[in-house]
Parts: C-alpha cells; sequence; structure tokens
C-alpha cells in the first residue's frame, strides 16, 4: 500500500470538494479544479478530510493510488494558495515585455516571439529577465513555463537562453586553440 496514498487530504475552511460519478471537483478562493477518478481508487469524503483508497492489488493500481492522492492535494493547494514559476533569461538582448495578449519576446532570433498563455494561467514580466508564471492548475503551470523554456533552452557554452530560477546550467570549455 502507499505510504502516500494514505495520508489523508486536510480540506481547509473555505474550500469544498465535491465527489459526483468519478469525478473529484475542488472550488476555494482562487477558482476550481476538476479531475476523473480513476478505475480501481476510491475516495471517501470525511471529517474535513479526503481519504484515499485502493481497491485492488495489482502494480498499476498501486502506482495509482500515491499519485491520486497527490493529485488532489495538488488541487486543494491550487485553490487557496495557487501555485507560481519563475523563469530567467540571459543573454544579450535577451528581454521579456508585458503586452495586453500575453508576453513579447526578443530571445535572440530573427523574429520576436508572442506567446499568449492558456485560459487558467497568467504570465507576467517581472523584470526584462524575469518572467513569472502563475495559476492554480500545477500541472499546466509546469506545462506553460516549459513551453516557454523551450524556445531558448540554456546553451552549454555561454549560458544564453531561458531557465528556470535557480536552475544551474552546466557549462563546458570551449575550443582549444591551434598549437
Amino acid at each position: 500500500m502507499s505510504r502516500i496514498g494514505r495520508q489523508p487530504v486536510v480540506v481547509p475552511d473555505g474550500v469544498t470538494v465535491v465527489l459526483d460519478n468519478g469525478v473529484m471537483a475542488v472550488t476555494g478562493p482562487k477558482g476550481n479544479l476538476s479531475r476523473p477518478i480513476p478505475e480501481g481508487i476510491d475516495v471517501a469524503l470525511a471529517d474535513g478530510e479526503v481519504h484515499v483508497t485502493n481497491t485492488r492489488s495489482e502494480r498499476r493500481y498501486r502506482a495509482l493510488h500515491g499519485l491520486t492522492r497527490a493529485l488532489l492535494q495538488n488541487m486543494v493547494d491550487g485553490v487557496t494558495k495557487g501555485f507560481v514559476k519563475r523563469l530567467e533569461i540571459q543573454g544579450v538582448g535577451y528581454k521579456a515585455e508585458q503586452r495586453e495578449f500575453g508576453l513579447h519576446l526578443s530571445l535572440g532570433l530573427s523574429h520576436p516571439v508572442e506567446y499568449r498563455s492558456p485560459d487558467g494561467v497568467t504570465c507576467s514580466a517581472e523584470s526584462n529577465t524575469v518572467v513569472k508564471v502563475e495559476g492554480i492548475d500545477k500541472e499546466l503551470v509546469g506545462h506553460v513555463a516549459a513551453e516557454i523554456r523551450r524556445l531558448r533552452p540554456p546553451e552549454p557554452y555561454k549560458g544564453k537562453g531561458v531557465r528556470y530560477q535557480g536552475e544551474r546550467v552546466r557549462r563546458k570549455a570551449g575550443k582549444t586553440g591551434a598549437k
């Protein structure tokens, strides 16, 4: 049995959790999220806690047990606190600007990149070199941050590109001179 799956998900005040036809819906001050519950996993609401139990003993369902509990915890955290990812832009002339449609990124390409974020996620430029991605769905926030990073990943020789804040890029030595 999963050790993570055994722990109950505590539902704070102001958050409502509803289970309806195999779909878990969580509503809180920041919004609402819903996710289907996999077959073979039971979810029970009791005393302000959500308990996830596994009904089958196969390996697949044991893995889904802990995953389902973690996803429900992320939903509760998202509707109460939200999630934030920050990206750093490094390179001469590389910058990000806030526009009405989303972000206007200059990343050393032959053209500027206009990034439009999906519904539920807001992208903002805290400065010319720091982009903030925030929303209530942890999976979607991480996906948007990865899409922005993919536009110009950090290269190993000079370290230019878009990276997560705090990410360390392994640097390579350049060519050695002629002898």
